[in-house]
């Protein structure tokens, strides 16, 4: 893969040594990545990456050495002090490095906190935001996150803090009556808790939700449920993180805007799945 793409001719940055580049690799399919993480990923001497980056994503960097920092729920992990406090030694060192984060840096990825400490030490950075899987991941399972006919809002919130319990600082009432669609990461372990939160501060039972796990890989899986069953539908289906969480009329969308279904040779569930009784070029 490394040598099968040539960037188009243009002033790309350069990576210089003593630097450290914060990338995005977006929600996990390798043609997702942004022109300016394959040309930082050429330039690399050492690529630190986390757990939902793709093995064929480190594959565009043969030269540089890569090491492990992921963070995963309930697993054993690099502390984020020691992390970011890596980051700072290698770049001292004259290596040009590359933090590689699954989706972008700055959405859930504990990219701010790792540029603040670069920057507090004199580290020089410089920030390539990726394709975050509450978008992208949620439009691979065919669910826009906006519709004209569904909301004009949509919150992204995370489903745990850094104590990993549920954040106790989100307004889940103001939530749940400001917006039209919520997607939430990281919101598996306490799905039964949000859930219950949202129905408590006025969100209906039956209102649609979706369950994207392995978002835009070749292990993605889709699980459609309404808000009441969705805590028993994960815990039947067996599904597992990573996953995202949507909890909207949006997810309605899936039943004709299925692509992936559809390049497969299935026809749309319901061409007009919001009951709108026109087409939609006249929206």
């Amino acid at each position: 893969m490394s040598d099968s793409l040539s960037l188009p001719q243009a002033e790309w940055p350069v990576l210089q040594p003593g630097w450290v580049w914060l990338c995005g690799a977006g929600p996990g399919d390798p043609g997702l990545l942004t022109l300016h993480a394959v040309n930082a990923l050429r330039q690399a001497d050492v690529v630190i990456y986390d757990a939902l980056v793709q093995e064929a994503i480190l594959d565009w960097a043969p030269q540089a050495e890569r090491i492990y920092a992921g963070k995963r729920g309930g697993k054993p992990s690099a502390k984020q002090r020691d992390i970011s406090l890596r980051l700072v030694d290698m770049a001292r060192a004259g290596k040009r490095v590359l933090r590689l984060k699954g989706g972008d840096p700055f959405v859930f990825g504990r990219g701010g906190e790792e540029a603040q400490t670069l920057v507090q030490h004199g580290v020089p950075i410089r920030i390539i935001p990726g394709i975050s899987a509450g978008i992208g991941g949620l439009a691979y399972a065919g669910i826009p996150v906006t519709h004209r006919d569904v909301n004009q809002s949509v919150t992204f919130v995370t489903g745990h803090d850094q104590s990993g319990q549920t954040p106790s600082s989100l307004d889940w009432e103001a939530i749940a009556r400001g917006s039209q669609v919520i997607v939430i990461y990281m919101g598996m372990k306490h799905v039964e808790r949000i859930a219950g939160a949202l129905m408590d501060a006025g969100r209906p039972g039956n209102e649609p939700c979706a369950v994207v796990c392995a978002a835009t890989t070749g292990d993605q899986d889709v699980l459609e449920t309404t808000l009441e069953r969705m805590a028993t539908d994960i815990a039947a289906s067996q599904l597992e993180p990573p996953a995202i969480l949507c909890v909207g009329r949006s997810v309605l969308m899936r039943q004709v805007l299925d692509w992936q279904a559809m390049a497969a040779g299935h026809a749309p569930r319901d061409l007009d799945p919001l009951g709108r009784g026109r087409p939609a070029e006249s929206a």
